[in-house]
């Protein structure tokens, strides 16, 4: 079949981009839609455009996952930059002259390190006036580039790892740091330089893992052009990956029916038992994944309602 003839069947899965420094996200899927010939693409998490790293790109039906990811755990390799702040809190923004010290008046690396480990755990966080969220309708950098400010709320975040290693400049260190989705590597950098003192600044930042996907299994934009049509769908992951956490069930034929025309599946019917809100990946008979499910409380009992379907 030619590659013009494949281009009407529409592709859908998920795309595990590296994101090159110097592009948006929005580049990214720009990019995206043209080598798959569809505008239903779409990302799982942003990166700021000096950011690289695992890019998780929703294509086709798979699009529609994107409310619902299971996982929000992402990890990345960062730099600390201390002795300087700056508008965006990181090396691209406006550097404060004031706030920039001398490398003798850097704190140690064990002052560093005993810093880092306050910030390990569950701790609350003021998301960056240079962020995507929003306030009244209009996005926070928006209001930021045109010289306004809003107060934000602390948002609770959850570090689990925070590994601190000395650079090969005095005023660098290297973070590996695994975290809550939601969390600004940015503003955890300004963040530590503010309890030493000193400052700090984000210098380079890559994202090493997202929803259960590393580096190991991305491509670049560069690779997908030098490919044909075919090949690049063939590298689509199934949309069921997102979910792979969450427990499975496999309806017979009639709950398989009454499910895809949006019946409840009453447990004791199916001889099953899961909590209220438990999400499930809900598969046909065959065993092939059609939709998630979530269980909720109904009249006559709890039961599991599709609350999105993914094929036909």
């Amino acid at each position: 079949m030619s590659e013009c003839a494949t281009t009407f069947s529409e592709p859908s899965g998920i795309l595990l981009i590296d994101k090159p420094s110097g592009m948006t996200s929005h580049d990214v899927v720009g990019r995206v839609r043209r080598l798959y010939a569809t505008r239903r693409v779409g990302h799982t998490g942003t990166l700021d455009p000096m950011a690289t790293g695992v890019l998780v790109v929703l294509i086709g039906r798979a699009a529609k996952a994107s409310e619902y990811i299971a996982h929000d755990e992402k990890s990345y390799d960062a730099i600390l930059r201390l002795g300087m702040t700056s508008d965006t809190e990181d090396t691209t923004g406006i550097i404060d002259p004031a706030s920039v010290c001398d490398v003798q008046a850097l704190p140690s690396l064990p002052e560093v390190l005993a810093a880092a480990e306050q910030f390990k755990g569950c701790i609350a966080q003021i998301p960056p006036m240079y962020s995507a969220l929003k306030v009244g309708g209009q996005k926070l950098c928006d209001i930021a580039r045109k010289g306004g400010t809003v107060v934000r709320e602390a948002r609770d975040i959850f570090i689990s790892r925070l590994d601190v290693s000395p650079s090969k400049f005095p005023s660098d260190f290297s973070l590996s740091v695994t975290c809550s989705g939601g969390t600004y590597i940015r503003t955890l950098c300004a963040d530590i330089g503010a309890s030493l003192g000193c400052g700090g600044v984000m210098a380079s930042l890559r994202r090493t893992a997202a929803c259960g996907f590393s580096l190991s299994q991305c491509y670049t934009l560069s690779d997908l052009e030098r490919m044909d049509h075919a090949t690049r769908v063939s590298l689509l992951l199934p949309t069921e990956d997102l979910f792979a956490t969450l427990p499975a069930i496999t309806l017979p034929a009639f709950f398989h029916t009454l499910c895809r025309n949006g019946c409840e599946l009453y447990l004791k019917k199916l001889g099953v038992h899961y909590e209220v809100g438990q999400k499930l990946r809900l598969c046909a008979p065959d065993g092939s994944f059609f939709a998630l499910g979530e269980v909720r409380a109904f009249e006559s009992g709890n039961a599991i309602k599709a609350i999105k379907l993914f094929t036909l």
